[in-house]
């Protein structure tokens, strides 16, 4: 009977360790600001690099179970689909042209009591690509 209960308590320690971050670990909501960032553009058959201005956004109504939270920005609402990993979150914006918005979210810096962050835009127009990458904070709200 002892071995039974040692391998169930192994086994259940293995399993939460390799768990997404759970609903209880993650707030309902993150103002997230991204300082940092460079963006390039692909004309005349090379890329050109430029910084990024400054990016500010909100995630809100977070549920994980669903996939699915809420985008605030200055320009406006939208949807965001969620996919779970290892010590992170990642928030999939899919924009009406069908160009692709990712904002990752990592486990909290205890030490700075922010959520290190990513922001990626894939994007284009007129048929040439625009691609920008910041790196950033969230809070919790």
């Amino acid at each position: 009977m002892p071995y039974r209960v040692t391998a169930f308590a192994a086994l259940f320690t293995s399993l939460a360790l390799i768990a997404p971050a759970g609903a209880q670990e993650t707030p309902k909501g993150f103002a997230c600001t991204f300082a940092r960032g460079a963006s390039q553009a692909y004309t005349k058959g090379r890329y050109r690099s430029r910084p990024a201005k400054v990016l500010k956004m909100e995630i809100g109504a977070i549920d994980l179970d669903g996939q699915r939270a809420d985008l605030v920005t200055a320009d406006g609402k939208g949807t965001l689909r969620i996919v779970r990993a290892l010590g992170a979150n990642h928030f999939l914006e899919v924009v009406a042209e069908g160009y692709l918005n990712i904002t990752t979210v990592y486990q909290l810096d205890a030490k700075r009591n922010a959520y290190p962050a990513v922001h990626s835009r894939h994007f284009g127009l007129f048929g040439e690509p625009l691609i920008a990458q910041y790196t950033g904070t969230c809070t919790a709200k």
